[in-house]
């Protein structure tokens, strides 16, 4: 295959890998539990949104079911024996900083190394750049088995990634011949710099400064915070994208320029050369993803390039943001999952009274504490959320391919839609419920959950970031009713709508699926009232769609879930029988559709009827009642 430069790394160099990283068994890391669900991501990618259509893209000729599974299984294997290895050791030591120089974990630059020389970098890349051109779709699944086994570690490709689209958008050609190989093969890594000491979100609020040159290039000065891998020791390179304001800048957010600038000026031959203006100050003494510097950022007249059109950085910022939120959402999920898998294996094996229907093991002094029917519900919910986003991610994952690679422009457009719609919710959801996830994992073990040498209490310290940056979830929610809903006149509405509506006509007389869609249906009208309903009161008073969007969100999520479990039970109650020896897979789908349609669809009555409440009792209070 052309596009993919030598197949999936062998397994030998993830064996090397390990060895070179030093890890060393401190005794914590053999309680953190966690394999990855590669059924199960066979089953979303291959047989609900059906991997053998990614060959008829131009581009993905050559992606076969086998390839992808092959590239799933060797990630899968770099995972377990060099990152996961590295993570609570990680966690414990956390990055280190002293004069302007960060050095992350023991092992961490090691395994840095190792991952790029297989080429996990550039999975999704383009060939043109280095990149093995395979399709988002599967690099997502990829990234969900990094942020399971290590979170911390798997921030810097993330950034990196995510730089890489946004100078592939919008940079000049020059730029992107200059930079992008070597950021493709991570030799060089990537950061964003946005948020300043007295702004964050408000970007319209930056005070950074771009003074151009005679020569095409600025000087950039200016003081950034919390920028995740903005200084580390593991690439010879760190390519910021900063954004700042040209000397004739309009005030507010219409007068935001981005600009590329290197930690050291790249020489003509492409080795690094001088190091430019850019200190990091100090890093922060964090909650969690302690492996992971979020440093303090200074730009004294350091050289950079335009990226884009001036004042126009917000667009080609956009494009980092929103696959950093995707990913950031793929991070709740990749902690939901493996905070599930550590409260099943000690729900199996932690003794504690009996069945309260009779003793499950009577040849044991208790049962197990999963025969009791509060740990059951605790660890089914878990399970439905985390299967639920894994297909819903896949969904999203495949309207990126398509956005990159259909060539009828009608299609492009409609994933492009989706995208949009869908890219707010990704990140909101699937963080809240990784947290959820994470805390519930903790209840499971009890007072052991709340030490550290079991390993849980990280998952939830690094799962409550994930809520907070690239845009709080509020902040996301008010993205969902304030910009994607009105947008084109609800054009980005109809990309989820008209699909779930004819899938729900064209199934409701089935005779499996009748049960899961009836409940579907209600879940579904009411994210058609609450969409009206929204629509008409934030015309006449914005604040009241502001004090109904998380709340909504929550809602247009779970219908998203919904929608995804019916059709998971669609294909599960085929399977089940076209595929028996694998019929324990696909009956667990089954329980699994039924528990979420039964105990979490719910929810969303709830929340249609607090959102039919309006903002008259949050708005009651004058601030000084507080």
């Amino acid at each position: 295959m052309t596009a993919v430069r030598s197949g999936p790394p062998p397994l030998p160099v993830a064996r090397l890998a390990s060895e070179k990283a030093g890890t060393r068994d401190t005794g914590a890391n053999a309680m953190q539990v966690y394999t990855p669900p590669l059924r199960d991501m066979r089953f979303v990618l291959h047989e609900l949104h059906g991997s053998a259509e990614l060959s008829t893209l131009k581009g993905l000729e050559e992606v076969t079911p086998d390839l992808i599974d092959a590239v799933l299984e060797e990630a899968g294997k770099f995972v377990t024996e060099v990152l996961a290895p590295l993570n609570q050791s990680g966690d414990l030591e956390g990055c280190t900083y002293e004069n302007g120089v960060v050095r992350t974990p023991k092992g961490f630059k090691e395994a840095y190394k190792a991952f790029c020389e297989g080429g996990w970098n550039g999975i999704a890349c383009d060939p043109q750049y280095g990149g093995q051109g395979l399709p988002a779709s599967l690099n997502k699944l990829v990234e969900e088995m990094l942020c399971s086994g290590n979170l911390a570690f798997g921030i810097c490709p993330g950034l990196t990634h995510g730089a890489y689209e946004a100078l592939k958008n919008h940079a000049s050609h020059e730029l992107k011949d200059r930079f992008l190989p070597k950021m493709v093969d991570g030799v060089w890594s990537g950061s964003m710099c946005l948020t300043e000491p007295h702004c964050g979100t408000d970007l319209g609020l930056v005070r950074t400064k771009a003074e151009p040159q005679g020569d095409g290039s600025y000087k950039v000065t200016g003081n950034k915070i919390f920028i995740s891998a903005g200084e580390h020791d593991m690439a010879e390179n760190i390519i910021h994208l900063v954004l700042a304001r040209l000397p004739d800048a309009p005030k507010g957010i219409k007068g935001i320029s981005l600009f590329l600038v290197p930690k050291f000026l790249p020489r003509e031959d492409g080795s690094v050369g001088p190091r430019n203006g850019v200190t990091c100050t100090g890093i922060e003494h964090k909650m969690g993803i302690h492996g992971s510097s979020t440093c303090q950022m200074s730009f004294d007249e350091a050289t950079g390039w335009l990226v884009g059109e001036p004042h126009k950085g917000m667009r080609a910022m956009f494009s980092m943001m929103n696959s950093e939120r995707l990913s950031v959402g793929t991070q709740g999920l990749g902690l939901g999952e493996a905070a599930y898998q550590a409260a099943v294996a000690y729900a199996k094996e932690r003794l504690q009274g009996r069945s309260l229907s009779g003793a499950k093991h009577p040849d044991k002094p208790a049962d197990p504490i999963i025969v009791h029917p509060d740990v059951r519900r605790t660890l089914m919910t878990m399970r439905a959320y985390n299967e639920g986003c894994r297909a819903l991610a896949g969904w999203v994952a495949r309207a990126l391919d398509l956005m990159e690679h259909a060539e009828d422009a009608q299609e492009r457009q409609r994933a492009e839609d989706f995208t949009a719609l869908m890219t707010p919710i990704v990140k909101a959801l699937f963080t809240d419920l990784g947290f959820e996830a994470t805390s519930m994992g903790m209840q499971v073990y009890g007072g052991h959950g709340y030490i550290r040498d079991h390993g849980m209490e990280q998952y939830v310290r690094d799962a409550r970031i994930a809520m907070i940056y690239e845009g709080t979830n509020g902040v996301q929610a008010l993205d969902l009713v304030g910009r994607k809903l009105p947008a084109h006149m609800g054009r980005y509405l109809r990309s989820f709508f008209h699909p779930v509506l004819n899938y729900m006509d064209a199934k409701l007389d089935d005779e499996n699926l009748g049960p899961l869609i009836t409940p579907l249906s209600k879940a579904f009208g009411a994210l058609q009232l609450a969409t009206a309903h929204i629509a008409e009161k934030g015309l006449k008073d914005p604040e009241e769609a502001g004090a109904a969007a998380t709340q909504y969100l929550r809602l247009f999520g779970m219908v998203a879930l919904g929608y995804m479990w019916v059709r998971m039970a669609e294909v599960a109650f085929e399977k089940r029988v076209s595929n028996p020896d694998d019929a324990a897979f696909y009956e667990a789908k089954i329980a699994t559709a039924r528990f979420f349609m039964e105990k979490l669809l719910p929810d969303v009555a709830a929340l249609w009827g607090s959102i039919k409440a309006g903002k008259a009792s949050m708005m009651a209070l004058d601030e000084a009642m507080f």
